[in-house]
């Protein structure tokens, strides 16, 4: 599986899948430390990209003189509206 190819929704779902395998008590060592080896890549990939989007939310928040603004959001507010 080439990760650098997925998006990052689809990395987190297979992220997803990793956690649930080794959460089953009847898989092997080795199959458990290879699914754990991906999911460490994964979880770097995943990390990768948000850091990836922090800075291109950044960069597009910038004021005309260039300083950063930075606004705190209200999660539930936006949560109520994402519900609407």
């Amino acid at each position: 599986m080439d990760i650098s190819k997925l998006s990052f929704e689809q990395a987190i779902l297979k992220l997803e899948e990793v956690v649930k395998d080794l959460e089953d008590e009847n898989i092997s060592l080795d199959s458990a430390m290879e699914k754990f080896e991906t999911g460490v890549k994964l979880s770097e990939y995943c990390l990768k990209k948000l850091n990836e989007a922090e800075k291109k939310i950044e960069e597009l928040t910038r004021s005309v003189n260039g300083k950063l603004e930075v606004s705190e959001i209200d999660l539930k507010e936006d949560e109520g509206s994402l519900k609407n």
